[in-house]
């Protein structure tokens, strides 16, 4: 277990590095390009995830999955016929629906974002999907072997691209008074970066193909059939969460002209809304994004070698870990989230929307290891139903909300709160199903109540005794951190447990 949490901890300091240069990257991209731009970008991303989760056909997750099982049985010939089949489909799903993408594009732009200016970004988006996608069968190998630190490196060298380009090469392509060219830069900028990450993960990928394979024997193509049966259900949750958030800015800017905004002043919205708030929102989530990475190999293997009491504390760790975090950012955000993100990327006002997303976004934390959960234990269809759940739920309220003249962008706000609530808790129901491993509410009770009680206190403390924001903040933490302790969330066993693990690594 020892070697799963220390795995897990390095991850999330990794991760955590590459969150905080993408952080930095949003800030110098905000800075240079302006809020029209980033709107442009932002309005593309989801597009270019839909495309690639379109193309991928779910292949990462199964890859992962059976290389792991593989693994545990010591089969590592079949390892690589696993790669080859995989490899195989997806560019099969590359020769089916990159010409069709590529077509469609046209349409995108001009009818369903209602911006011509989006045009040149997609394009450029559509260059960057194979890559992506190459990369992405290369992480799930590795993740499947349990070499979880050159994903973990790979994407802190995309990111430190990113931000250097941006900040370095951005100011001398941007045009600033063409929002389009300045938002096409940005995406060729993120096609460089993926192809950085693609060639440093092939590296590592022909080095440890030769430490595995001993013998040179002639490697066998894995059968398709089995590998689908993991794939396409796993497909299905993705690329329905990935079309919803391709509907997102589609919704968001109907929703928002019925509403009477111009499409210029929508799009800038959601460029500040999903460039800007959603992203600090999630900045505390490398916590999360680490666990899931690491418990599809982890529970698949403790499910393979039928080992309960492994799978059991696999599980409870990572919940009560993520729930810990969610708590601790939902505290901290929805009490200064707003101040803050005014402060770090000169908004012109403060808008509110950090606090009313933060209550939410706390089942946000562990949202992730729970499908991740769902996926190793044979649960991807009831992992791809709850999202299609979530994201119906979302864009429906979006829609009736954002279109009301006197709601407008704050419905739409609340409408992506909803979506996570709704996943995060038919997640939740679906491991509870499961009896065998053991996973209450009350590791999610607890720690929620304290944020309530944090805020509560916090609020007639402020109202009391005005403070500078940096001691306001630190009163917050302190507040937290003590509510956990006597609620025995934060346990000084814990603290003692890390000190041994950091004297091992």
């Amino acid at each position: 277990m020892s070697s799963f949490v220390r795995g897990t901890l390095f991850l999330m300091f990794v991760i955590f590095l590459s969150k905080l240069f993408g952080f930095f990257y949003r800030m110098q991209f905000m800075r240079i390009a302006g809020e029209e731009a980033v709107g442009i970008y932002m309005t593309v991303y989801p597009a270019f995830i839909f495309f690639i989760s379109l193309i991928q056909l779910g292949l990462p997750i199964a890859v992962a999955k059976i290389v792991a099982e593989l693994l545990a049985k010591n089969k590592r010939e079949d390892i690589y016929g696993v790669m080859r089949t995989a490899i195989l489909w997806s560019f099969i799903g590359m020769i089916i629906f990159m010409p069709i993408v590529a077509l469609t594009i046209p349409y995108i732009s001009t009818t369903l974002l209602h911006n011509e200016q989006t045009t040149f970004t997609l394009w450029i988006a559509l260059f960057a999907v194979p890559v992506s996608v190459g990369s992405g069968l290369l992480r799930a190998y590795l993740q499947g072997i349990a070499k979880i630190t050159p994903t973990a490196w790979a994407q802190m060298i995309e990111q430190i691209i990113r931000i250097s380009f941006i900040t370095f090469t951005l100011p001398f392509v941007a045009a600033y008074d063409n929002a389009a060219v300045t938002a096409a830069s940005a995406m060729g900028i993120t096609l460089l970066a993926e192809v950085v990450a693609f060639l440093y993960l092939w590296m590592h990928y022909i080095v440890s193909k030769k430490k595995l394979l001993t013998q040179k024997n002639k490697i066998e193509a894995y059968p398709s059939s089995p590998m689908l049966r993991i794939a396409l259900p796993s497909a299905g949750s993705k690329l329905f969460g990935s079309f919803t958030w391709f509907l997102e800015p589609i919704i968001f800017l109907k929703a928002l002209t019925m509403a009477g905004l111009t499409a210029s002043a929508a799009t800038i919205l959601y460029g500040v809304i999903s460039g800007v708030l959603v992203p600090l929102l999630l900045f505390p989530a490398f916590v999360s994004a680490a666990l899931s990475i690491v418990l599809i190999p982890a529970v698949s293997d403790a499910v393979a070698r039928q080992h309960i009491p492994l799978l059991q504390e696999r599980i409870s760790v990572s919940l009560r870990l993520s729930s810990l975090v969610g708590c601790v950012a939902a505290t901290y955000f929805f009490v200064h989230g707003d101040d803050l993100a005014v402060k770090l990327f000169h908004l012109q006002e403060n808008r509110g929307y950090v606090k009313i997303l933060a209550p939410i976004f706390y089942f946000y934390y562990i949202q992730s290891p729970l499908h991740s959960i769902l996926q190793a234990i044979g649960e991807a269809r009831a992992a791809m139903m709850n999202s299609i759940f979530g994201g119906l739920g979302k864009l429906f309220v979006m829609f009736v909300l954002a279109s009301q003249p006197g709601i407008q962008e704050k419905g739409a706000v609340v409408a992506i709160g909803f979506g996570v609530l709704l996943t995060s808790f038919l997640h939740i129901a679906t491991v509870r199903q499961r009896k065998n491993l053991r996973a209450g509410f009350r590791m999610f009770v607890v720690p929620y109540s304290c944020f309530i009680a944090v805020c509560v206190t916090q609020y007639f403390l402020m109202q009391m005794m005005p403070l500078p924001f940096i001691l306001s903040s630190c009163v917050t933490l302190f507040l937290l951190f003590t509510f956990l302790l006597f609620s025995n969330q934060l346990r000084i066993t814990d603290l003692r447990y890390l000190r041994k693990l950091a004297k091992k690594v």
